[in-house]
């Protein structure tokens, strides 16, 4: 199926170039970093309320078999995103990063609004995490190609020498979309008693984010389509099954590199910015209060660094960002969670969280340019969106769950130390495998041929 002219047409200063019309790449940068932004907080808040949803959807005999129960709801949302992952990715890559964003987010938003309309396992029982379950599934299915697709549509636009800077505003709308969850849960907790807060105050975020359908649907529709799309797109005819098979057969190195990268990126999410603040609530009894005010705090830090970390990796390399930061990132979390476990308190857990994600953000800044560049346009979303969601799914999304299972085992509290360190492991190892890409590098290289092998 040929993509429709009127898709192509009017917003660029020649059909036959290609080229986005002035402004365009500006309107692009904003509409994704809100776009992305409203859909990452619907994902995010229930990171950020799990305690309390745990202990209202899923009581159990004891707080870790509740919390136990609560980050496995959290965790299932992953095990769709494989399925839904390929299904949008091959959708993006034959009809347009456009189309697809724009139906993603009004799927995030029919499962974040169920989760704020549900009522509790104290009023309806077991039907009560049933429903939770299904719209986290929801949310699964409608998250699992927003990464893909939205870096795609930032380095498609963006010029060879600026894709590490530009493609960095993926990951700064999600560390916003995570500041504004942990706004929420610290003005909530401590302008509320805890009696109202359970009541009703938990549902109003996702409430809110109901709006997301509407507005995210708006911004992006009055986008473009990439320029690389629109090129690709008029040349051949995407055949579904051949976007698919073409990614697993003629990029098999590609494809395992950007997995143990991505091992590396979301265990730093999961585990550092979501589970160590659920953590610090459940089993060290720090306040809510002053767990979401570290969390604020160190990803406004994120959203300050992350632009840093894609310019340098623009003027150097991204391995030469990447590496030196995978280093730093371990010495501070060995460190400094002694540290916290030693002396629990909001100081020691802002003071890691701080140099934590100071280090986190020279990771995340080259990464949605250094993942995308490497897959020809034509199977870049439906590749990035396999691994990505694959690595996602079994060592991020279930990463919460499996730490504190192991932790109620053992007795050893310094396991998410040692996953951290295996994620960063495995991650140099990803690095290694890509051969590294320069701000001299054209699209065309990129494109045809990366890693400087032929296809």
């Amino acid at each position: 199926m040929q993509y429709m002219d009127v898709e192509r047409v009017g917003s660029y200063e020649s059909t036959t170039r290609n080229v986005p019309a002035r402004g365009m790449l500006r309107k692009v940068i904003v509409s994704s970093i809100l776009g992305n932004a409203l859909e990452w907080f619907d994902f995010a808040v229930f990171g950020t309320f799990a305690a309390v949803i745990s202990k209202l959807f899923f009581p159990a005999v004891n707080d870790v078999n509740s919390l136990l129960l609560g980050l496995a709801t959290f965790g299932i949302a992953f095990a769709v995103r494989p399925i839904g992952g390929v299904i949008l990715g091959v959708y993006a890559d034959r009809y347009g990063r456009k189309r697809a964003l724009s139906l993603m987010i009004l799927l995030m938003a029919l499962g974040t609004g169920l989760i704020g309309l549900l009522p509790t396992y104290a009023s309806i029982g077991i039907a009560a995490p049933l429903m939770m379950v299904l719209a986290r599934v929801i949310q699964g299915f409608s998250i699992s190609g927003e990464f893909p697709s939205a870096s795609a549509m930032l380095v498609e636009f963006s010029p060879p020498n600026r894709r590490g800077l530009i493609g960095s505003a993926q990951m700064c709308s999600q560390s916003l979309a995570y500041t504004v969850g942990a706004a929420f849960g610290y003005l909530m907790s401590t302008s509320m008693s805890t009696d109202r807060f359970e009541s009703w105050g938990w549902r109003i975020p996702f409430l809110l984010g109901i709006l997301v359908g509407p507005i995210g649907y708006y911004i992006r529709r009055k986008i473009d389509e990439t320029p690389e799309f629109v090129s690709m797109i008029s040349t051949r005819k995407q055949d579904v099954n051949l976007i698919l098979k073409e990614a697993l057969s003629r990029h098999s190195r590609e494809l395992l590199a950007v997995f143990c990268i991505v091992v590396l990126i979301t265990v730093s999410q999961y585990v550092v910015i979501i589970y160590v603040p659920i953590y610090a609530m459940r089993v060290l009894h720090l306040s809510m209060g002053g767990v979401q005010f570290s969390a604020v705090v160190s990803t406004v830090l994120i959203i300050g660094l992350c632009p840093l970390a894609g310019y340098l990796s623009d003027r150097w390399s991204r391995r030469a960002v990447m590496i030196p930061a995978v280093i730093v990132y371990n010495v501070i979390t060995y460190t400094f969670v002694s540290r916290l476990l030693d002396s629990p308190s909001p100081e020691n857990l802002i003071l890691f969280q701080v140099l934590g994600c100071s280090a986190i953000a020279f990771l995340w800044g080259p990464v949605p340019a250094l993942m995308t560049e490497v897959f020809p346009v034509g199977v870049r979303t439906t590749a990035l969106s396999l691994v990505f969601n694959l690595a996602v799914l079994l060592f991020g999304g279930l990463a919460p769950f499996v730490i504190t299972w192991v932790i109620s085992v053992t007795g050893d509290r310094m396991v998410p130390v040692y996953y951290i360190m295996f994620s960063s492991v495995v991650g140099l190892v990803g690095l290694m495998l890509l051969r590294d890409t320069s701000p001299a590098t054209s699209p065309e290289q990129l494109n045809v041929t990366p890693l400087g092998l032929p296809h």
